[in-house]
């Protein structure tokens, strides 16, 4: 515990000096600007430093709590119908766990529909559980004072993934047509600033505040929409899902936030999860 504390008093001191390592002139490239700006693999002083401060956060990650409750959730008998979620199929078969947030959104014959994992675990709370669909869309993200069930539900079973490939399908036709549906809801552009997703992410070189944005376009960065979530928000103390950062991005582009659960986030989560295929998921992550 002291080792912790230790840990986490110097990350918050790293994070005092950000803003003066933004604002430090780096030395003159030895290659040309246009060439350096083309390598999107190198870092600047304030993204290094920012790494570092978040390896050391992640060293004991709050996110693990949410797991422990997570899990507890998972096999408690809960609901109307008294029993656990034990019997939810998240796609491997009933009950497994282990290796199926990375291979979701994908479709679900029983409910003849694509889901992303944390509208399958609704799904299943409602279905299995009997609770309420209105109850469970009500109040869906964390705040100060409360953490939906969904959110270490969703938690704990990412964390069944860990160190997994992620493994998107786009065998069945409503899979492929989910991620081109997906794919139109990125590159729209609309609201009041005319903004679309990719006007954040569809190029190298772009940044908000201290932090890179990545490319989603390409590959090498298309992990970075997916692998860190859900994610521990170190600014707010809270704990944060896939649907949470959808719907905020909509927020941030001055577009009508999306209805939680709905097919929108759904497809927009399978085009970004099917374009990091492949690549290893360490989620859950930890976020600034």
């Amino acid at each position: 515990m002291k080792q912790a504390i230790a840990r986490f008093a110097a990350a918050l001191a790293l994070a005092a000096l950000l803003p003066q390592l933004a604002d430090a002139k780096t030395p003159p490239a030895k290659t040309p600007p246009a060439k350096a700006a083309a390598a999107p693999e190198e870092k600047d002083a304030a993204t290094a430093e920012f790494e570092k401060f978040r390896a050391i956060l992640e060293e004991d990650n709050p996110a693990e709590l949410f797991e422990a409750k997570g899990e507890d959730l998972w096999k408690q008998k809960r609901g109307p119908n008294n029993v656990s979620l034990e019997r939810c199929d998240l796609g491997l078969g009933a009950g497994v766990v282990k290796g199926a947030y990375v291979q979701t959104p994908r479709y679900f014959a029983d409910a003849d529909q694509v889901m992303d994992i944390e509208r399958r675990i609704a799904w299943c709370m409602e279905k299995l559980q009997g609770f309420k669909r209105a109850d469970l869309v009500k109040k869906p993200f964390s705040t100060d004072d409360y953490t939906p069930d969904l959110v270490s539900l969703v938690t704990y079973v990412a964390s069944e993934s860990r160190g997994l490939p992620v493994a998107i399908p786009q065998r069945h036709p409503k899979e492929v047509a989910a991620y081109k549906i997906g794919r139109e809801i990125f590159q729209y552009r609309a609201g009041p600033y005319d903004f679309s997703c990719a006007t954040c992410h569809g190029e190298d070189g772009k940044r908000i505040r201290m932090q890179q944005l990545p490319n989603l376009l390409e590959k090498r960065d298309a992990m970075r929409a997916y692998a860190g979530w859900p994610g521990y928000r170190m600014t707010g103390g809270l704990m944060h899902t896939l649907q949470w950062r959808m719907n905020d991005c909509f927020r941030q582009q001055r577009f009508p936030e999306p209805g939680y659960l709905s097919d929108a986030v759904t497809d927009l989560l399978t085009y970004l999860g099917a374009n990091a295929n492949g690549n290893i998921y360490k989620g859950p992550g930890i976020k600034r």
